[in-house]
């Protein structure tokens, strides 16, 4: 459940950020926010599944986003994806191996190495904010894990092997 409601409050949050730095003219920061969320939101519904397969229901407390600049919104996300990849995911697996609830495990799984990629992606951005006011840029979400990529892949998904074909594009 926490796992549910983290990623639940960070699709809002993406989406909030997203608007701010369209309107402080970073429209690629821009499409990399609308795309994360786009993957919060793949690994809320994967979550929210095992939830229910459990007999629980998912429920996520709302959270009001706190936005700032496109810059401390960016270094919020870094934190954050780098905090549920390297500290808040690893805990959730190992304890859903220890319960051998191997739908859990996927989950947890995808989504810890999808945000490894979105930490990545925002630590990018950081080191040189101003290449990312120029042009349009499209983003590619694996609709099975998250993951997000500067191009479709060639074939497959490099964390969970979805065909490329399935991935959504998000400007």
């Amino acid at each position: 459940m926490a796992a549910f409601n983290g990623e639940f409050n960070a699709n809002a949050r993406y989406l909030a950020f997203a608007k701010k730095a369209a309107e402080e003219g970073y429209a690629p920061v821009a499409a990399l926010f609308r795309a994360a969320a786009r993957a919060e939101q793949v690994h809320f519904e994967h979550h929210a599944a095992v939830i229910v397969s459990l007999g629980g229901k998912a429920k996520a407390d709302i959270e009001k986003p706190d936005v700032k600049s496109t810059r401390e919104n960016v270094e919020a996300a870094l934190q954050g994806e780098t905090y549920e990849y390297a500290k808040m995911y690893p805990g959730f697996l190992a304890q859903a191996q220890t319960d051998r609830i191997k739908d859990a495990v996927n989950s947890f799984q995808h989504a810890s190495e999808a945000e490894a990629v979105h930490a990545g992606l925002f630590a990018g951005v950081l080191k040189d904010m101003e290449a990312w006011k120029s042009g349009p840029r499209t983003f590619y979400v694996c609709p099975t894990c998250g993951n997000i990529l500067e191009a479709r892949p060639a074939a497959f998904c490099p964390i969970c092997g979805e065909p490329a074909a399935e991935f959504m594009a998000v400007k």
